[in-house]
């Protein structure tokens, strides 16, 4: 086959840009070069030295044998040949190898793989800071960063790394900052200069993600415009940030705007593969049938209308409220609404239509067993019989750590076992609504208590455990924690080998709390803060509050069903847990974890000492809580039984989880700065600009329970 002259000089410039260090290896792409596997060479490249003086590289795409995202990496004397079974599973490939030589694997000594995907979807949510859902400065402070294209290409080189293969963009209303609909000028508020550096942002966004052979999607909610739009149209007259429970507008304007927008983004935006379309929030007054026909009337219709090449890739979104109100709520007869109209567009959309929910509502960190989803228990329309065009992708959100770095791999195997391997589940996203991994705004900074530079720059790359466990087990569960090891080795040497173990132990006080301690939306808990909604206010989960919160996991036992029950003269099974087993299983992991980290030396490296801090801090909460559900199972005995010795007991049991949590202040205090925080907006839709949590502020909120309990009374004779 002859190859075409421009192709040729493309080709001869890739050898050439990956051979000019005459120690390194050369690497040769087999297949006519892409800007895949152009980035494929080029990462490789980086971590090859002067012992790979005379080794060669060979890149290949090859289908046969080998599945979407699959690879190999066969070693045969000074040949190492990596194989993809589409350009996304080159890339895979290539970064395994350098994965195993930036670990300290001599290129001699490289092992043979054959790696293949489980799930395939594996997505993360990312909310921007414009158009935010939730308006609070602790989301607007993100602003400068997410509009730098060095903190997305160094965003979106971690997807990849880590085999995530979809990146969403969440915006109430994205188009403004898009596109300016030809036949709707008027709702676009930028001047040229403005408008051509949004652009060039999202072009480039999209053009990185391609390069890394990432999906990308833009995600919005309904029904938003514009403020412009709706001023100088007279229509949507709330249907704009910050704004997000309104009623719904279908004006006809309204309908052909929005409508175009998503025709016109998709049509001058080749990059980006598709959208994601919510029911919900600006919908009020409409009925779920009303809400899911202009779906599909207006978005579904404006991407099927696209004039591009390559076809378009829907994520639909399940809807969120079954009655006329925006508020949460779900029934059989949504979801067979919702079903019926996936399964009439057929196979129209590129690959399986992912119908996304959320995974025990907004704390998917919580327990693996699926309780309820945004509104109540989910029924098994969706399920039953298979669906044919779609597949379910589960929203494990994240709105309870933000601060402290997390990491427990089995909980991830777990939740993949038990909800993952159904033939009608595609996949995950992980991601959140409250916070956005970007400008790092907690790290206090090397003026305060540490002389050493630390070694990341953005928010994500603090919690690169996090990113990296939940990435690589989407990809295959049966990665070995081995894997994981090996990062905390490179980065630390042999001072990092028992973080992983102590993290797994440690940061699993945040499933516990989350499973123990019933949420529902965003605010309901924050769980690194032990801050929970507690009526129209965000505040610290108090021992009353311990003790009449009923559990989201129905294996947990609650404070009051325990101390009633028990009362009785009943028992629990042993499938059971008790607030007293918590508490003895809380303080054994986290007092191990604190155990495997205290003789590490992190005095000359910031980054491990905020690595060893985090472990601690998760530790402190633990054995706080299990005081404090110590001191809550005694407190509610006192107030039935009326035993001076019990409120003694509840007393004492209190004061130590004080004790915990002024030890968790000390050690946070130089490391964490004052951190703004969304749920401090509590049950109100406007920001609230008193919104700085730091665990040393609240510690008079924890100190109350111990007032608490010496001021708790006998019952009445």
């Amino acid at each position: 086959m002859r190859i075409p002259f421009y192709v040729a000089i493309r080709w001869a410039i890739v050898w050439l840009a990956v051979t000019t260090d005459v120690h390194a290896a050369s690497i040769s792409i087999l297949d006519n070069p892409s800007p895949q596997s152009d980035y494929a060479a080029r990462k490789l490249r980086e971590a090859f030295g002067t012992s790979s003086d005379g080794y060669k590289v060979t890149l290949k795409i090859s289908p046969k044998g080998l599945a979407p995202e699959a690879f190999t990496i066969s070693p045969r004397g000074k040949t190492i040949a990596i194989t993809g079974g589409d350009a996304r599973g080159l890339i895979y490939g290539a970064l395994a190898l350098r994965e195993q030589l930036l670990n300290g694997t001599p290129i001699d000594q490289v092992t043979a793989s054959r790696e293949k995907p489980v799930l395939p979807f594996r997505g993360i949510k990312f909310n921007t800071p414009w158009d935010t859902y939730r308006p609070s400065s602790a989301l607007d402070q993100h602003y400068a960063t997410a509009r730098d294209l060095k903190f997305w290409e160094a965003w979106l080189d971690m997807m990849v790394e880590n085999r995530f293969n979809a990146f969403t963009l969440w915006t109430m209303h994205p188009f403004t900052y898009m596109v300016r609909p030809i036949n709707f000028p008027e709702a676009s508020k930028w001047s040229d200069t403005e408008f051509a550096e949004w652009q060039r942002l999202y072009r480039e966004i999209f053009r990185m993600a391609k390069e890394r052979g990432l999906d990308t999607y833009v995600v919005f909610w309904s029904i938003f415009v514009s403020e412009e739009f709706a001023k100088a149209n007279d229509v949507a007259k709330k249907n704009f940030y910050p704004h997000y429970y309104v009623p719904g507008d279908t004006s006809d304007i309204t309908k052909r705007y929005l409508r175009e927008s998503v025709t016109q983004m998709l049509e001058e935006y080749p990059d980006l593969d598709g959208i994601g379309v919510s029911h919900g929030e600006g919908m009020g007054g409409m009925t779920p049938l009303q809400r899911q026909q202009f779906v599909d009337e207006v978005y579904v219709a404006g991407a099927l209308n696209t004039k591009r090449k390559q076809p378009v890739k829907l994520i639909h979104r399940v809807p969120f409220s079954s009655g006329l109100s925006s508020g949460p709520g779900v029934s059989t007869e949504v979801e067979k609404i919702t079903r019926t109209a996936m399964e009439k567009l057929g196979h129209k959309f590129a690959g399986p239509i992912w119908a996304e929910m959320k995974f025990n509502w907004s704390h998917g960190h919580s327990t693996p067993k699926l309780v309820k989803v945004h509104g109540g228990k989910l029924g098994d329309t969706y399920f039953k019989p298979t669906p044919s065009n779609y597949k379910i992708v589960w929203q494990v959100r994240n709105e309870d750590f933000f601060a402290l770095r997390w990491g427990v791999p089995d909980f991830i195997r777990q939740h993949i076992a038990l909800n993952g391997t159904q033939d009608y589940v595609g996949g995950y996203f992980i991601g959140s609504e409250t916070y956005i991994p970007a400008l790092d705004y907690f790290t206090a900074g090397t003026h305060t208590a540490l002389k050493e530079p630390v070694d990341w720059k953005w928010a994500f790359q603090r919690q690169w455990l996090f990113y990296k466990l939940w990435g690589r087990l989407l990809y295959d569960p049966k990665t070995p924690d081995a894997q994981f090891h090996a990062e905390f080795t490179r980065r630390y040497g042999k001072r990092g080998e028992n973080l992983l173990k102590a993290y797994s132990l440690a940061s699993n006080t945040q499933m516990r709390l989350a499973s123990l301690y019933d949420s529902r939306w965003d605010f309901t808990l924050y769980g690194e803060g032990m801050l929970a909604l507690q009526g129209e206010h965000t505040n610290y989960i108090g021992v009353d509050a311990l003790i009449d919160q009923p559990t989201l996991d129905p294996t947990y036992v609650s404070v009051a069903e325990y101390v009633k029950t028990m009362r009785a003269g009943g028992t629990f099974g042993a499938d059971r847990i008790t607030p007293l087993q918590l508490a003895d299983v809380l303080e054994r992991d986290c007092r191990e974890a604190t155990r495997l980290v205290n003789l590490i030396e992190a005095a000359d490296n910031a980054s491990l000492r905020y690595e060893v801090a985090d472990v601690q801090a998760w530790s402190y909460l633990g054995v706080h809580l299990a005081e404090k559900l110590r001191g809550a199972v005694a407190l509610a005995n006192y107030r039935i039984a009326g035993d001076e010795k019990i409120k003694q007991q509840a007393i004492g049991h209190l004061q130590q989880a004080l004790g915990f949590w002024t030890q968790l202040s000390t050690l946070t205090r130089p490391l964490y700065r004052d951190m703004k925080l969304t749920h401090y907006n509590g049950n109100s839709f406007d920001a609230n600009p008193d919104n700085l949590f730091h665990w040393e502020r609240i510690r008079a909120e924890v100190a109350h329970d111990v007032e608490v309990a010496v001021a708790a009374s006998p019952p009445a004779k």
